[in-house]
């Protein structure tokens, strides 16, 4: 049975419950970019005018690699690979490819706890915490974990301008504000959505989490927050075993096709855009529901994942809700598909518009 649980109340109260930091630059193009008319009064939250021909810009931290003994379940080749093939096809030009800059530790600090960020950057986290992230602590742990977040963020920030852009890894949702676990040191996403609050670049975000498993970590982060709504769609069965809560959770029996999966993406992701009217989306566009996954049990197809990409970005770009995409997970012993699987979902993304609006 599919059980699509809605926390009470999250769609009819949207208080904002995040303070904002420092109010914005004087900069006139920064002024213009926040200001959204559509028959209203500007709003400082609005989305901003802007159109995408076919140019996404992308954030990489593959060269940044962890060292992993031989036989680790984690697909570490699968970062660098991916980026070969979308120059190599054309997906996206050089220039747009930029390597992923360093999350400083006050943006960590903005949704994970100091005691834990201290001890992640030292070394002295506890042996239990290390075992749940299942990676060895070394110093290209720390490094490649700080820069997949700013790569989210560099993100964020290019989709404000420019309508979408991509960490080519990044979806690091099982990460808490104070443990990691499932192979995620620090929530890429969790930083990035309050770094856009507090820049006062969005009010309202919606997660849209694709990956196979529960975005656990960033249900909890964002709990009783009106100003994120975690939107997630996972194996019930499948790791966490015990879940968070989201403010609305779609959870897949083993073997959900394309057809059901994709049937119940489309009624829910049309509420969530509707109701919830979200000024920023971040999408984990994870390569795990694929039916070749070691870890997914379920049984989507390529083609079917590059579909339920195409409703995502489609829906967005059609109402002009800029997006942030991240990778997420993928474990198919043939790494070559999850690769194919992730390289689609940069390729739909550069085949989308998003509408250019006047301002007046």
């Amino acid at each position: 049975m599919i059980q699509a649980l809605l926390r009470p109340g999250s769609l009819l109260e949207h208080s904002s419950a995040v303070g904002r930091g420092q109010s914005l630059n004087d900069e006139p193009q920064r002024l213009a970019r926040r200001m959204r008319v559509d028959g209203a009064n500007p709003v400082n939250h609005a989305r901003k005018s802007y159109i995408i021909w076919g140019g996404v810009k992308a954030f990489y931290s593959d060269h940044f690699v962890l060292p992993l003994p031989d036989g680790h379940k984690f697909p570490m080749a699968k970062y660098s690979r991916l980026r070969e093939r979308l120059i190599d096809e054309g997906v996206i030009q050089p220039d747009d490819l930029h390597e992923a800059p360093q999350a400083t530790v006050d943006e960590l600090a903005l949704a994970h706890d100091p005691i834990y960020i201290h001890a992640v950057l030292t070394g002295t986290l506890p042996r239990e915490i290390q075992r749940r992230i299942g990676f060895p602590w070394s110093p290209e742990m720390v490094e490649r974990s700080s820069r997949s977040v700013g790569a989210t963020i560099a993100a964020a920030r290019t989709a404000v301008d420019e309508g979408v852009a991509a960490n080519l890894a990044g979806g690091t949702h099982h990460s808490f504000s104070d443990k990691g676990e499932g192979f995620c040191v620090f929530n890429d996403v969790a930083v990035g959505c309050r770094v856009l609050q507090r820049d006062g670049d969005a009010d309202r975000i919606a997660i849209v989490d694709l990956d196979v498993h529960q975005g656990n970590g960033t249900a909890a982060i964002f709990a009783g927050d009106d100003s994120v709504f975690t939107f997630s769609m996972h194996g019930e069965k499948n790791f966490p075993f015990k879940k968070e809560t989201s403010d609305l959770d779609v959870a897949l029996p083993d073997g959900t096709t394309d057809e059901q999966y994709l049937d119940l993406l489309r009624q829910h992701l049309q509420h969530v855009l509707n109701h919830y009217q979200p000024d920023f989306v971040f999408y984990l566009a994870g390569a795990d529901p694929y039916e070749g996954d070691r870890l997914g049990r379920l049984k989507m197809t390529i083609a079917g994942l590059r579909e339920r990409d195409d409703i995502v970005l489609s829906a967005c770009s059609s109402a002009g809700i800029p997006v942030a995409i991240s990778m997420s997970g993928g474990y198919a012993t043939d790494v070559e598909a999850i690769v194919t699987i992730h390289r689609n979902t940069i390729d739909t993304a550069t085949h989308k518009q998003w509408p250019r609006l006047s301002v007046s």
